[in-house]
């Protein structure tokens, strides 16, 4: 598998698949690539799509170093220059949606097409889940803590007719200070002030019944971003881009198609 080196000497490995113009899919909190591939395909075929395994996951350094949303922006960055591609359109779920937040606000020319999943501003203004929410997912029963994270991720309609596995739980080859390391990226993550500055096309998509991160924030980004587009997927939990592909995934190449040609 290729790697870069970032300038802090942090080896992050990357894969491309697919040939056309480029897209950056970044995935969820202390998630690999792996993230996408039941997806992935819908891009592919059409897109060269980059992923990347965050620092701290998959084939990726682990290092015992801060972690932050704006070091993974960077980290995308190095995989960008490795690869010698300028611009590119660039889809982030989840903790991934925070990433390309940060990514287009920091590195505005890198981006030219933005699409935010499942994900929130942060900070003051972020949207929280709910306790009830919170204290699901750190019950002393692992499976049971598995099992709650599931049933926000996906509808029991969608469970029962797919009994796995499921790449969105997590990489499990994770480390702990890894894992916490995410925790606080994720959680310390506040792009309010920086939403304003983003000024490629953004395309806002959620799931209106997802929990795990609340719907609530999608209309926040979308009014927060100039231009923004936002579009609502009806009876959808946190990973709607997996249970809706058949809607998502045209949304998505639908909005991107919509812009010049990137070649």
């Amino acid at each position: 598998m290729p790697h870069t080196k970032t300038s802090d000497g942090v080896r992050i490995a990357y894969q491309v698949r697919g040939d056309g113009p480029p897209l950056v899919l970044l995935a969820g909190q202390a998630n690999d690539h792996h993230w996408w591939d039941d997806v992935r395909d819908d891009f592919s075929d059409v897109r060269s799509t980059v992923t990347i395994d965050y620092r701290g996951t998959g084939e990726s350094d682990k290092p015992h170093l801060p972690y932050s949303v704006e070091r993974f922006a960077d980290d995308v960055v190095a995989v960008l220059d490795e690869l010698a591609v300028h611009r590119a359109d660039v889809y982030g779920t989840s903790m991934g949606g925070r990433v390309a937040q940060c990514l287009a606000a920091r590195h505005t020319q890198r981006v030219r097409a933005l699409v935010l999943g499942c994900t929130s501003p942060g900070g003051q203004h972020g949207i929280e889940r709910s306790g009830e929410v919170r204290r699901s997912l750190i019950q002393s029963d692992p499976e049971e803590a598995r099992q709650a994270l599931l049933k926000l991720m996906y509808t029991p309609a969608w469970l029962a007719m797919h009994p796995g596995p499921y790449h969105t739980l997590g990489d499990r080859s994770m480390p702990a200070h890894a894992r916490r390391g995410h925790l606080v990226a994720s959680n310390g993550h506040d792009a309010w002030d920086a939403l304003p500055g983003i000024v490629a096309p953004t395309l806002v998509l959620h799931g209106t019944d997802d929990l795990l991160n609340p719907v609530a924030n999608a209309p926040l980004m979308a009014a927060r971003i100039p231009g923004a587009r936002l579009q609502l997927i009806q009876g959808a939990r946190h990973a709607y881009f997996e249970e809706c592909r058949d809607l998502a995934s045209p949304l998505v190449l639908d909005f991107l198609d919509q812009k010049a040609p990137l070649r």
